[in-house]
């Protein structure tokens, strides 16, 4: 069976494989905790809702993580490389937030054992030292793989280096758009995980069905959604109005980010937020800071419009790489086997002296 486009070469499989693995191995240790901790509390309580939340959020970021990996291999993609590593940066800060936001949830009585209270208490044989080396393996594992991560992406940065070159040529303008252009599509698919991400603490931890702030979140994420691949189609395909709308709905979204930030933390809702206040108002920063760095570079992006760059935009991931049959049969067959340089031998040159 033929492999995929996207895993032809060793470092595209071991980066591949690399983050396959970190992920079922996180996956994993998540499901332990949350399968422990279940099994003793009653995780409807509000003070126990950062532990199915943190699983959650764990899923959704290794498969997203996992997407990210493969579409980069396949568009040979240095920039969303790059991007992954730093994604992948803030999932060991994410696993290390875990461990204390489980802390928080489970501990009150830090010196009691688990003969004093075993679901409250801190001290040996309790709940919470039964969950600790599975949260502290997460953080390490991603750590470790992120070190492994930066070695392939060095690998892969000489693989695709002349992807660029052939999708647009040898003009240096375009060479520059083209990078802008990739930068904003990154920007854009992170921007999906960072509000979903956001919206999720949100619907599981905090908000309760009957308010109006709940419904005004729920409707919130059709429009993001519809925002984001709006967006990607307009800078793909140079649709000025489209784009236009874009840009607008994105500081419609930073407003709201703006108003999520103020309820964190105004008196009338403090309370409310109280236990992932420090998580939640994390990811909420990052979201707010991706969506203003997809603004200012779609700014970029729609000044480089009729500037020649649409059909690379729409057919320049067409590019494969010429494969080392071909390459050989080309230019590095030997004599005798046909390729440069064969044919027939030269005869004895004569004189005419």
């Amino acid at each position: 069976m033929a492999l995929p486009e996207a895993l032809h070469t060793k470092a595209q499989r071991a980066f591949m494989g690399t983050v396959l693995f970190q992920a079922i191995v996180v996956i994993v240790m998540v499901g332990i905790v949350f399968g422990k901790v279940h099994d003793h509390v009653d995780l409807d309580l509000t003070r126990y809702k950062t532990i199915p939340c943190y699983l959650a959020l764990f899923i959704l970021a290794e498969v997203f993580e996992l997407f990210m990996a493969y579409d980069a291999l396949r568009l040979r993609n240095v920039i969303q490389l790059v991007g992954i590593l730093l994604f992948h940066a803030a999932l060991i800060v994410m696993a290390a937030l875990q461990v204390h936001e489980t802390h928080t949830a489970l501990v009150k009585n830090e010196s009691a054992n688990w003969t004093v209270d075993y679901i409250n208490g801190g001290g040996p044989g309790t709940l919470w030292q039964g969950v600790l080396p599975f949260l502290i393996v997460s953080p390490v594992v991603i750590g470790v793989s992120w070190l492994v991560l930066i070695f392939f992406v060095r690998e892969l940065y000489h693989e695709f280096g002349w992807a660029i070159f052939h999708i647009v040529g040898a003009n240096p303008a375009a060479k520059t758009m083209y990078q802008f252009y990739q930068v904003m599509v990154c920007l854009l698919k992170f921007d999906f995980f960072a509000f979903i991400g956001v919206t999720m603490q949100l619907l599981i931890v905090v908000l309760s069905k009957n308010t109006a702030e709940f419904g005004l979140t729920v409707a919130a994420i059709p429009i993001v959604l519809v925002l984001l691949v709006g967006a990607g189609l307009a800078v793909q395909r140079e649709i000025k109005w489209l784009m236009s709308i874009s840009l607008v709905l994105m500081l419609a979204a930073e407003s709201y980010f703006i108003f999520k930030l103020v309820r964190f933390y105004e008196p009338a809702s403090k309370e409310q937020y109280e236990t992932v206040r420090a998580t939640l108002t994390t990811f909420t920063l990052i979201a707010f800071l991706l969506l203003f760095s997809t603004f200012a570079i779609g700014l970029r992006c729609f000044a480089d419009f009729d500037k020649g760059l649409l059909k690379s935009k729409l057919h320049g991931q067409s590019y494969r790489p010429v494969g080392a049959p071909y390459k050989s049969s080309l230019f590095g067959a030997k004599k005798e086997d046909g390729g440069y340089g064969s044919g027939a031998p030269l005869g004895p040159r004569v004189s005419i002296e």
